[in-house]
């Protein structure tokens, strides 16, 4: 009768830290991130480089730049996998003609596309599908973990 609590025990033991370990593995990317988002110059329409707040929480990537539904208004939202392959998801408000690709693009009217990108524990890239070719860019994003700060600034 003896060993068969330890045996349950370490099985229960096992299975616990099993749980944690996915729990942990799960949340590694979690907490603030900075996105930078480079387009280079294509074409007649100029290149750009914005840089914004983002934030992972549950594996969940939100980033936002500018005022809702304003324009030069951006989301990149999307899951990150446990191996931190992801596919993310871009919704903007175009700010001005010179920058958005397209013959029919104007300012206010809105865009979307899609970003795959990979993260690692503090830094990730990522880059915009192009479409066709015809009318996107080769956007790239860089993503940097921001180091948490204490709140009693570190005393």
């Amino acid at each position: 009768m003896h060993k068969l609590g330890f045996v349950l025990a370490v099985f229960i033991l096992l299975g616990t830290s099993d749980a944690l370990a996915q729990s942990v593995a799960g949340e590694r990317f979690d907490g603030k991130w900075l996105t930078k988002l480079t387009c280079p110059a294509k074409g007649n329409t100029e290149g750009y480089t914005w840089q914004f707040p983002s934030v992972i929480q549950n594996s969940s990537f939100r980033g936002e730049r500018g005022t809702a539904g304003e324009p030069g208004y951006l989301l990149v939202e999307g899951k990150i996998a446990e191996d931190g392959k992801a596919k993310l998801s871009a919704t903007g408000i175009v700010a001005s003609r010179k920058y958005a690709r397209g013959v029919f693009a104007r300012k206010g009217e809105d865009y979307s596309y899609n970003i795959k990108a990979q993260f690692k524990e503090t830094e990730g890239t990522g880059t915009r599908d192009e479409g066709l070719g015809i009318v996107g860019r080769p956007c790239s994003f860089e993503f940097a973990k921001q180091q948490s700060t204490s709140p009693d600034g570190g005393h």
